[in-house]
């Protein structure tokens, strides 16, 4: 995860998304609302130093949280808050989200900051084109996350014989291993956004043109050829490896069951790597961390934002 904004524009930020919403920057600045899904260990420790960094600025951290790692229930939670009038200061937002509350003119313009901090140098072009609506800043990106990692529980890759799996047949074997060994193979989350997670590596996998042309491009060619056909007979083998208890299951849970030894392997992306961190184990000696099979050198990514 590479941080891009400075707790003091996170501040500013909700500063004028208070003066939006109808208060003050007066206001805001002894207390702001924010409503987000970081409520992970990992995550909850990481927003922890937000609030701090807040706090020693005088303002007051109002905590709004909603479970579910996409996201897609602290959307349903905002369209409730705004049709009835009351709007937080501040919520976090992911790609085409952010542009859809910019159309509707819910988002504060956030020009002055963007200025005085030089972000049309600090930011990447890609991350900018979900950061800004019709020329104006509306979000404040914090970071930006790859998605397309294996988090490998390495007791268990040493007893397959230590080997990462390199192409699909290499990984199809390692599984295999981790169920002779007793324990799930893959460790899952029976959630839209997580099995989104993996397809978007699995269709990486076949070739980046091909991603593109899918994904990007959303040609009728690719979405319904013979690689997309393969996507999905891959997905339906992968299926085969998790638990029967996978539906509905968070995927923080399924990041402890690869630190507890319980299943092997985890397709998730890098945010993953703060519940290991914070269940102190190391990397490279308690699990290991790689890019799905054939997605070496490419990279999808996701980037949290505040608007």
């Amino acid at each position: 995860m590479r941080k891009f904004m400075t707790t003091t524009a996170i501040a500013a930020l909700m500063m004028t998304g208070s003066a939006v919403m109808g208060g003050t920057a007066a206001h805001a600045a002894e207390s702001v609302e924010v409503l987000h899904w970081w409520t992970s260990g990992g995550e909850e420790a990481a927003l922890d130093v937000l609030k701090k960094d807040l706090e020693s600025k005088s303002i007051s951290w109002t905590d709004m949280p909603v479970a579910g790692g996409g996201g897609t229930e602290a959307m349903t939670v905002l369209r409730a808050r705004v049709t009835s009038g009351n709007a937080p200061t501040a919520v976090q937002m992911l790609g085409f989200d952010i542009l859809d509350w910019a159309k509707e003119g819910s988002l504060g313009n956030l020009d002055e900051i963007a200025a005085k901090e030089n972000w049309d140098k600090v930011i990447p072009a890609a991350l900018q084109k979900f950061s800004k609506y019709d020329g104006h800043w509306i979000a404040a990106p914090v970071n930006v996350h790859s998605t397309n990692w294996m988090w490998i529980n390495k007791a268990a890759l040493d007893k397959a014989g230590g080997k990462e799996p390199q192409n699909w047949d290499e990984l199809v074997a390692l599984l295999d291993n981790f169920k002779a060994q007793g324990i799930t193979p893959i460790a899952a989350g029976g959630q839209p956004w997580q099995d989104a997670t993996l397809f978007d590596a699995v269709v990486l996998s076949l070739g980046t043109d091909f991603y593109k042309q899918a994904f990007i491009d959303l040609d009728p060619a690719a979405l319904g050829g013979d690689k997309m056909k393969e996507a999905f007979t891959r997905m339906t083998k992968l299926r085969s490896y998790v638990d029967d208890n996978f539906s509905g299951r968070d995927w923080n849970l399924a990041s402890a069951m690869v630190i507890e030894g319980k299943a092997g392997v985890q397709f998730m992306g890098d945010w993953a790597k703060g519940e290991f961190v914070k269940a102190k184990k190391v990397p490279g000696t308690d699990f290991v961390c790689m890019r799905y099979p054939e997605t070496q050198g490419s990279v999808t990514f996701n980037s949290d934002q505040f608007a």
